[in-house]
């Protein structure tokens, strides 16, 4: 594959990675998103994403980057540290930028659902709390995870590094509270929200087999809108002397008790 080297921090490349990077209404208008790392960059050759483009350092020594359906359609160019430096928007930059196609499967909830369970994820902001949930929904095994709005943006650069990866194989969809009801509607699937009221359950005693379970966000909790929703809410026990959990942590003791009670 043609390699090419980049030296200017003006390079037309080089300002649509930083567009990519900084702007989720870019990211949507062109249908691509901004990766970090040679890990991902492996995960999203191993799970057949469609690569636009790649920057990296002489210091990363890139591998021999294997194409796959992507041909010499890739662009794969060299830069500098300091150009490096100037497009990454991480602290500490890995020597790989890359560009993937997002799947329009993400764009909407599908029409059906089978039997299981799924978890919602309701006003989360935080984009490494919201990647490390769903890094963690995958390690559980959970089903569909939905990201209803005022959450992270599922391609926001931080979600995609804390997810490793877990965007390129899981289905994660970005909706509305109308969609995510109507389709839960039709499955039958339940919707149980982590917040207290007068019928909430301990989360040790909840049976999991068939429902859709909510993490509210870091700051309200779950929004009334979805509460009026949800048949059952659930808490997790403890420390009178503690409030509240952050909502990654929040989310893996849920996500462990419908794996192991599910």
């Amino acid at each position: 594959m043609k390699r090419e080297m980049i030296t200017s921090r003006a390079n037309p490349l080089c300002a649509h990675f930083r567009k990519l990077a900084s702007s989720r209404a870019y990211r949507e208008k062109t249908g691509e998103f901004l990766c970090d790392g040679p890990k991902l960059l492996r995960e999203a050759e191993l799970w057949n994403q469609r690569i636009c483009a790649i920057l990296y350092t002489e210091e990363a020594q890139l591998r021999s980057f294997s194409a796959g359906q992507n041909d010499e359609r890739v662009r794969v160019a060299q830069v500098s540290e300091s150009v490096m430096r100037s497009i990454s928007p991480m602290e500490t930059p890995q020597g790989v930028l890359f560009s993937c196609r997002w799947s329009a499967q993400s764009l909407r909830p599908p029409e059906s659902l089978g039997p299981g369970r799924c978890l919602v994820l309701d006003g989360v902001q935080d984009p490494g709390n919201v990647g490390t949930i769903l890094r963690t929904a995958d390690a559980f095994d959970c089903g569909p995870v939905f990201l209803l709005p005022g959450c992270a943006d599922l391609y926001n650069p931080k979600t995609l590094r804390a997810g490793m990866g877990v965007q390129f194989r899981r289905s994660i969809y970005q909706c509305s509270l109308e969609e995510l009801a109507a389709v839960l509607k039709r499955a039958r699937i339940p919707l149980y929200a982590t917040a207290l009221r007068e019928d909430t359950v301990d989360v040790r005693a909840v049976e999991f087999k068939n429902c859709a379970v909510v993490i509210g966000s870091e700051g309200r909790g779950v929004s009334r809108e979805v509460l009026a929703l949800s048949e059952k809410t659930v808490k997790i026990p403890m420390s009178s002397r503690c409030e509240s959990l952050n909502a990654a942590v929040a989310a893996s003791v849920v996500l462990w008790e419908m794996a192991r009670n599910g």
